[in-house]
């Protein structure tokens, strides 16, 4: 089965042929800690979580090295700890908890490797030692920047021309700076910021120098696929493809370049001044993560999504029925026709409704092994819906006792009377599921 995945580098979807099968490599940015995570930083976690999980599958668990990076040293942070009265290093060790416990809960497996930028200092020293000795690179005042006029293609990932991005951009205004394009590499830190001994001083790094250190230490100079929000192809990867292209001599950083569209909460863009900045730990409060998973995945990955309770209600819906046809199937490969949608781009919607299909008789063996193999976790969903289940609106002894008046009904083929029971008790609310060792109820949602 092969795999075919939209390049936004080539915009164009293309078949997808690792550098080496033996260790096919993928970088995503992850996050930087100073919030927490919301509805849309989920996006990505879980739309690469997929590919990850398909990865395995199609070249071994073994082959497959997934880079999610932590950005642990960043403007916003040191105003966050300053704003908080915390120290830097608290406030980053908290944030990175909560999000790993937040991700944890969505179903997503853990990335290969999961690099700190404070402890990549050293690759990224050297790195702008490479920028600067190929002449991309220059330092003034005590910064380092990277000179963009000197990249010819810059641009190329964005798909606009430098004039284009200069209008559209927010450039620093800097009167050491030789183009007003050109971006910091590295900056000088005041005594009570975080700093590193480099040959330009006391500093820190700037933003995008810290994901193409942390990629080049872990996958190499030219890896597989590189994912991320649409929001980040500029100037965040546009910067990273400049810096890692340069040092290096090379014509890419990587070979596929993944991006996921825009999130917005009930058709508005989502913001707190509009009071529906909704976090991932929000979400967790009224819903299990198998919710959440399941309505971001039923808009394919490159398409703006509208995040509405609508979606969570029926996808929590889809997930009842599904692990209830699933419950006595134990295959635990994956279907087919399910693997063959994710390898066209992760086509997720299409996915969803082959997985609709296997809910009948000839698809129910393999359909608990490809809910497995999505993430999805059929008793812990269980265990959540029984604890948020509302008070049924008779006694639960009356409905037990109703149940086995409707069992000896049908035992004595009155099945009139147990159509009855069964329409009384829909009445009052309670869904009734019939199985081979006997009939049980819940109260309907």
């Amino acid at each position: 089965m092969s795999l075919a995945l939209h390049n936004t580098l080539t915009r164009a979807k293309e078949p997808f042929a690792p550098i080496d099968p033996a260790r096919v490599r993928l970088y995503v940015c992850g996050p930087t800690v100073y919030d927490r995570a919301h509805i849309g930083n989920a996006r990505p976690v879980i739309v690469f979580d997929v590919l990850f999980r398909l990865l395995r599958h199609l070249y071994g668990p073994k082959n497959v090295a997934y880079v999610r990076n932590i950005t642990d040293v960043d403007d916003k942070i040191n105003a966050r700890a300053a704003e908080r009265g915390i120290s830097i290093r608290e406030l980053t060790e908290e944030t990175a908890r909560v999000f790993h416990a937040d991700v944890e809960a969505l179903g997503t497996l853990r990335p290969t490797i999961e690099p700190r930028a404070t402890e990549h200092i050293a690759e990224m020293i050297a790195l702008i030692e490479m920028l600067i000795a190929r002449g991309h690179a220059y330092a003034a005042e005590g910064h380092v920047l990277f000179n963009v006029p000197s990249m010819p293609d810059y641009g190329k990932l964005a798909n606009r021309s430098l004039d284009e991005m200069e209008a559209g951009a927010r450039v620093e205004v800097a009167p050491y700076k030789r183009d007003p394009m050109d971006f910091v590499l590295w900056k000088p830190s005041e005594p009570d910021l975080p700093g590193w001994d480099s040959p330009w001083g006391r500093g820190r790094p700037g933003w995008h120098i810290e994901c193409s250190a942390m990629s080049w230490k872990h996958l190499g100079e030219v890896f597989d696929i590189h994912g991320g929000g649409i929001d980040l192809v500029f100037p965040h990867h546009e910067n990273e493809i400049a810096q890692t292209c340069c040092a290096f001599g090379h014509n890419v950083m990587a070979n596929v370049w993944m991006h996921n569209g825009f999130l917005q909460v009930e058709g508005e863009k989502m913001s707190k001044s509009l009071g529906n900045f909704v976090t991932i730990g929000e979400l967790l409060a009224d819903w299990h993560g198998d919710v959440i998973r399941l309505a971001m995945l039923g808009t394919h990955y490159r398409q703006p999504i509208n995040w509405t309770l609508k979606n969570l209600q029926e996808a929590e819906k889809a997930l009842a029925g599904w692990f209830d046809a699933a419950a006595d199937h134990a295959e635990s490969k994956p279907a087919p026709a399910v693997l063959e949608a994710l390898c066209d781009d992760l086509n997720t919607p299409k996915a969803i409704a082959e997985i609709h299909a296997l809910k009948g008789a000839a698809g129910k063996k393999s359909l608990a092994g490809t809910l497995d193999f999505l993430g999805f976790r059929p008793q812990e969903f269980a265990a959540w819906r029984k604890a948020t289940a509302p008070e049924p609106s008779i006694p639960a002894a009356e409905i037990e006792q109703l149940l086995a008046q409707r069992l000896h009904a049908r035992k004595t083929k009155n099945f009139a009377e147990a159509d009855r029971i069964r329409d009384h008790l829909t009445a009052q609310g309670i869904a009734i599921k019939d199985g081979p060792e006997g009939s049980t109820w819940e109260v309907a949602r």
